[in-house]
This record gives structure tokens, C-alpha cells and sequence, in this order.
């Protein structure tokens, strides 16, 4: 299961089937961050998101590499870097696309704050 505190990085699609399967059957909001090694964006969000994940211990943060795991990225339809998802029981419920750190604080605070109060 992901670590409280971290952003938990799926390498590959074995460990990210396992990883998920898990959070969703938690009611814990799931952020997962798809992004590249050579995405500068992805790169200049990265400790912002790690920051978060200290911070927001009731929310799980994974991260896929969209060039190891091009058929979960596919699956999602994942077409720019970063591209934040964001699921409650395996279900998606929001969408950040951009290196956008406002929004994404603000999405994560609005949906984890409503499993919260469910």
C-alpha cells in the first residue's frame, strides 16, 4: 500500500494494479500525478506535490511514468505532462493537466474534505 507522507511512484503495471486496487478500496481521495523524466513542468511540481503528501496525510499520492507505463496512461488518456488525477473508490472524480499548483491544492482540498464529511 502507498506510504503515508510520500508520493508512492509505480514502476510498473503489476505494482500500479496492486497500488490501486488498494487506495480504492480505502475512502481516501487518490491523487495520481502522470508525468515524464524529461517534462521540465513535471519536474518544477514534483517537491510541491511531495510537500503536499507530507502535509496531506489522509490523501494518497501515487505517480506514473507515462513513458514506463504507456498502457496505464493510455487507459486514462493521459495526453500532457503533468496530468493529475484525482479518484475516490477507483472512481475519477477531477482533472488538473498543467503544472498548476493552485488548482491542484484547491481540488485536493475540495475532494478530500468531502470524503471527510461522507
Amino acid at each position: 500500500m502507498a506510504e503515508e507522507g510520500l508520493v508512492t511512484e509505480c514502476q510498473t503495471v503489476e505494482l500500479w494494479s496492486d497500488i490501486f486496487t488498494k487506495a480504492s478500496e480505502s475512502k481516501k481521495l487518490t491523487v495520481v500525478d502522470f508525468t515524464a523524466t524529461w517534462c521540465p513542468p513535471c519536474r518544477f511540481i514534483a517537491p510541491i506535490l511531495a510537500d503536499l503528501a507530507k502535509k496531506m496525510t489522509h490523501v494518497i499520492f501515487l505517480k506514473v511514468d507515462v513513458d514506463n507505463l504507456t498502457s496505464v496512461s493510455e487507459q486514462y488518456d493521459v495526453e500532457a505532462m503533468p496530468t493529475f488525477l484525482f479518484f475516490k473508490e477507483g472512481k475519477m472524480v477531477d482533472k488538473v493537466v498543467g503544472a498548476k499548483k493552485d488548482e491542484l491544492v484547491a481540488k485536493i482540498e475540495q475532494h478530500a474534505t468531502q470524503v471527510a464529511s461522507a
